[in-house]
């Protein structure tokens, strides 16, 4: 099946584009840094986690080398193919329903800035309804000046660049935003549409879903574990 592109969204470079903008050869290359060691430190030992948005499986296949078990959703099936030895679900995140629950449900990779305020809450409203009642939601955010001071680039250790290229209002309070990524044969680039959240609106947007921080896992706050609300 042919996912037509997210209005806004757009992806040049070698190989397969997602509907979001995103190169699956460009994810297959990129490092999963210190983000599973986030992760895994905030589940319980073994948890099962319900991962959406997973991609190629930059975080599943070092979150299974820590002994989770992890479910990987993306609607990318270019992606999934990439994934091992984790259940693979090919599915939009907001249209999720596994009647099943998980110890942790993730949702990296920024999608909760998502510019469609609806979509954001179905992205919630996924996490919620797959989250068991003692487990926990990992979310990860923008940094407060992820749409400032730009461009602005990043050299990773790895050898390649990240650039920020701009983030331009187009209504809403949401941002166009284009980045690229430069390795020394080939040159990819995202452009995308991101809105900013405030403290208060990240926190207010959980609470619309039935959930609530429980603490901010990084000094940055650009990760997040929520836990649902209990009701009585």
């Amino acid at each position: 099946m042919e996912l037509k592109m997210r209005e806004g969204h757009q992806g040049t470079g070698p190989g397969a584009i997602t509907p979001d903008g995103c190169a699956v050869e460009l994810y297959a290359r990129l490092p999963a840094g210190a983000e599973p060691d986030i992760v895994a430190a905030a589940v319980p030992e073994g948890a099962r986690i319900l991962e959406l948005g997973s991609g190629v499986g930059r975080m599943t296949h070092p979150l299974l080398e820590r002994g989770l078990t992890v479910t990987a959703v993306d609607e990318s099936a270019e992606m999934l193919e990439r994934v091992r030895g984790a259940r693979t679900i090919c599915s939009p995140i907001e249209d999720l329903d596994l009647d099943e629950r998980f110890d942790a449900v993730m949702l990296a990779s920024f999608l909760v800035h998502t510019g469609e305020a609806e979509v954001r809450r179905g992205l919630l409203r996924t996490c919620a309804r797959h989250v068991a009642a003692d487990g926990c939601v990992l979310i990860q955010r923008e940094g407060a000046d992820y749409h400032t001071n730009l461009p602005r680039e990043r050299v990773d250790p790895s050898g390649f660049t990240v650039r920020i290229l701009s983030a331009d209002p187009v209504g809403d309070g949401v941002n166009s935003v284009r980045a690229e990524y430069e390795f020394p044969d080939a040159v990819w680039t995202q452009t995308f549409r991101a809105r900013p959240l405030t403290t208060e609106q990240f926190e207010e947007a959980l609470g619309e879903a039935g959930l609530a921080v429980d603490r901010y896992l990084t000094d940055d706050g650009t990760w997040v574990r929520a836990v649902p609300v209990r009701h009585g």
